[in-house]
């Protein structure tokens, strides 16, 4: 061992306080006077020290990560920290759900408001109701007057004045009942009713319903004698997809003829007491039959979509049997015969051609002018 490793022995001795009171007081002296030895003392101690402190952060540490990995945090949160309201949290959780519910929800309640003010009469500004607005062909209307005032095989007089609304209607039994829809004659003063060979009879409505959007009409003519046996039935079940029908109107002057087809189960927007028809249909079509090939009414024309060419509604076959059938029979001077036409099994023009099917059921098809 060379001598400054012996040195070095000695002063570890000395710092670890390892040597006897005798050698240490021998030391204490040597250092006095030996300044190199006591630089290397000090050293030692600081360099001891440095050691001794970098152990104990390295300890305090590791103390520390075991420590603290034993915590659970959240835990300590929940306890600690202020709670967050409920209703934050979810709103921090959902917040952008909510912005997308609120958004529709505003939408679907502003949609409602509008088609509330849109259903009024009319449903909404896709709906259109075929009624005839005779204030826009007044100078038609007056020759039409007077054509039918000087017609010898009338013997009722249309008032002179124009009517205001015009539809259509058919009979319902030979004793001169017929059936329009609703929208034609509300509100009317006086109805008149004239078919294709100019024969006019005044009118009354003897009972109505808004909810089918169904009236009948009652022959108030001492003219009247009686219609004789009607040559169409009602259907009494469902008609199918596709299935090919025809009308008969007066959206203008004179009677027209629509062909078309059934389109759909159910009317406009779903509505299950109507059909949806792609057949052509104007203003003055409303209350005008829907007629299969065998001659069955299978509906009542009543309205269009105004978005869709050739998307007309009609009033189902069994709907209209349901509101004949909920009449009160004290609403009527005579009971409505419609037995006759809606549970027979067979009808006059079934097998016809179309064009004779036409020609037989003309007679019983009425133009509806209203006045008020």
């Amino acid at each position: 061992m060379n001598e400054e490793q012996k040195i070095m022995n000695e002063i570890e001795r000395y710092l670890n306080d390892e040597m006897s009171e005798v050698e240490r007081r021998a030391f204490d002296s040597l250092r006095r006077t030996d300044s190199e030895l006591d630089g290397k003392v000090v050293f030692q101690q600081q360099f001891i020290s440095t050691i001794k402190a970098v152990a104990e952060r390295k300890s305090l540490s590791n103390k520390l990560e075991a420590f603290h990995s034993e915590l659970d945090i959240e835990a300590i949160k929940t306890e600690i920290l202020p709670q967050t309201p409920k209703v934050i949290q979810l709103w921090r959780s959902y917040k952008n759900q909510i912005a997308i519910a609120a958004t529709v929800a505003f939408f679907t309640i502003m949609g409602t408001l509008v088609a509330s003010n849109l259903l009024h009469n009319e449903k909404n500004a896709s709906y259109r109701a075929l009624r005839r607005d005779m204030e826009s062909i007044k100078r038609s209307q007056n020759a039409l007057i007077r054509n039918i005032n000087s017609n010898p095989q009338s013997n009722t007089k249309l008032p002179v004045n124009p009517g205001k609304f015009g539809g259509t209607s058919f009979v319902l039994s030979s004793s001169g009942y017929l059936i329009t829809n609703y929208h034609v004659v509300n509100g009317a003063d006086s109805i008149y009713l004239e078919n294709d060979k100019g024969e006019v009879y005044k009118a009354k409505p003897v009972y109505m319903d808004q909810t089918y959007d169904l009236a009948v009409l009652q022959i108030d003519d001492p003219n009247f004698k009686s219609f004789g046996p009607l040559p169409y039935t009602f259907k009494k079940n469902k008609s199918d997809l596709g299935e090919e029908v025809f009308t008969l109107g007066f959206p203008r002057d004179e009677m027209v003829y629509g062909k078309g087809y059934l389109s759909s189960a159910t009317g406009f927007g779903g509505d299950t007491v109507a059909y949806q028809v792609s057949i052509p249909a104007n203003p003055g079509n409303s209350g005008g039959p829907l007629i299969d090939s065998k001659g069955n009414i299978v509906g009542v024309v009543s309205g269009k979509q105004n978005e869709t060419e050739g998307a007309t509604f009609a009033i189902r076959s069994q709907s209209v049997l349901k509101f004949l059938n909920s009449i009160p029979h004290d609403s009527l001077d005579n009971k409505i015969a419609f037995n006759k036409i809606t549970f027979a099994k067979k009808n006059s023009i079934a097998g016809l051609s179309r064009t004779e099917q036409i020609k037989k059921m003309k007679d019983y098809v009425f133009m509806v002018k209203v006045y008020n």
